[in-house]
């Protein structure tokens, strides 16, 4: 049974896909994967928000995010800044990330800030099973990452793990999406979209809360 939320919400919803727009932003609940649990949504604004979920078994559940839509080309971004807050519930397997999409879904860039039992998509990965980095303590804009790199044909995915994990910063994109242009990764695409959430994984038992306490992008 899923519990009432104790929250005096603007919004809320326990429907899988549930969005709801503010602000010029969207928050989406997004529970996407296979043998979901129970997952509900509420929200106060886009920088105000929270899921309840009791997601068991493997395999990622959700991704419950706040969204915005920039649609600019990455060496004509003058700004592409987000700071968050971020509260997770203790015993989760999940990771705390920025999902930022080019050229529609073409390039897919992780930014992950913080995370528990769980590992990015590589290249290739250890006897143990542990993701091999492309890079290791790469410093941009201000961070030191991680980054790991896999290639899916026509599509990528670039993984950018900070070495010091927080549930509260200021992140740099621009920075990052310029990083990875000066590579040759790619050429110069259009900046689509930046997302916020979790990729949550598994619960703790009996479910938790998940709540993004203060939350922006600044873009132009």
């Amino acid at each position: 049974m899923m519990p009432v939320l104790a929250h005096a919400a603007v919004w809320g919803s326990t429907d899988r896909w549930a969005t709801w727009a503010n602000g010029g932003y969207t928050i989406e609940n997004d529970v996407w994967g296979t043998n979901p649990g129970p997952q509900s949504i509420w929200a106060n604004s886009y920088s105000n928000w929270g899921v309840w979920a009791n997601h068991t078994g493997s395999g990622i559940k959700s991704y419950p995010n706040v969204d915005k839509a920039i649609n600019t080309r990455v060496l004509s971004i003058n700004t592409c800044s987000s700071s968050f807050n971020a509260t997770t519930a203790s015993g989760s397997v999940y990771d705390l990330a920025y999902d930022v999409w080019l050229n529609g879904s073409q390039y897919e860039v992780m930014l992950w800030m913080n995370w528990a039992n769980t590992k990015p998509i590589a290249a290739s990965y250890d006897a143990s099973g542990n993701a091999i980095p492309t890079l290791t303590n790469q410093s941009i804009g201000g961070r030191t990452y991680n980054v790991y790199v896999r290639w899916n044909g026509s599509n990528a995915v670039f993984s950018f793990l900070a070495t010091s994990k927080t549930n509260a910063a200021t992140v740099d994109i621009k920075t990052v999406l310029r990083w990875i242009n000066n590579k040759g990764w790619y050429n110069n695409p259009t900046l689509s979209k930046v997302q916020f959430g979790w990729e949550l994984i598994t619960t703790p038992s009996g479910g938790g809360n998940y709540q993004v306490n203060s939350y922006s992008v600044t873009a132009n």
